[in-house]
């Protein structure tokens, strides 16, 4: 990183860093809203363009946990499987998204890819809020500075995207 150039910190509402689980917990609901905005879309201009978004904020939020967050939680929890678990939901993911993105808007398959693009990512969603991040919760890990680091990460990622 150059002197000039910024480092990016996840600010809450009351302007303090980001917890990692926190940033993380808003990506969910960001991309759930999405979904539901893609579910209430009639035109195929606005469903392609939400899935755009879709695609792109779960392949960003993958990476920055595979490349950031997954690493620095496995030697802590106690279980041995769940980030296995979500490594290899993340592959599915991936899968999904690039049939998605190669599919036409007007196909019979895309809104049904969606839908189970969706319901495959609830299923992670819950997994890890309920499972990985209570016991991330509990652990000694400093929370706020693995934010920051997703942050970062994740706004290097979008800049190349953009």
């Amino acid at each position: 990183m150059t002197s000039s150039a910024k480092k990016i910190v996840p600010l809450s509402p009351a302007g303090k860093a980001q917890e990692a689980t926190r940033l993380l917990r808003a990506d969910h609901k960001h991309v759930s809203e999405l979904f539901e905005q893609f579910e209430s879309a009639r035109s195929s201009s606005r469903k392609k363009a939400l899935v755009q978004e879709i695609c792109q904020e779960l392949t960003v939020h993958a990476q920055i946990e595979e490349e950031i967050f997954y690493p620095a939680i496995q030697p802590v929890l106690k279980d041995k499987t769940l980030v296995p678990e979500a490594k290899v939901e993340h592959e599915t993911l991936k899968y999904l998204i690039a049939q998605i993105e190669d599919a036409e808007t007007n196909s019979d398959l895309y809104d049904a890819k969606v839908k189970v693009l969706s319901e495959y990512v609830q299923h992670h969603v819950k997994e890890e809020q309920n499972e990985i991040f209570p016991q991330v919760k509990q652990s000694k890990l400093d929370l706020v500075e693995l934010g920051a680091k997703l942050a970062q990460r994740k706004e290097e990622l979008l800049a190349k995207l953009s």
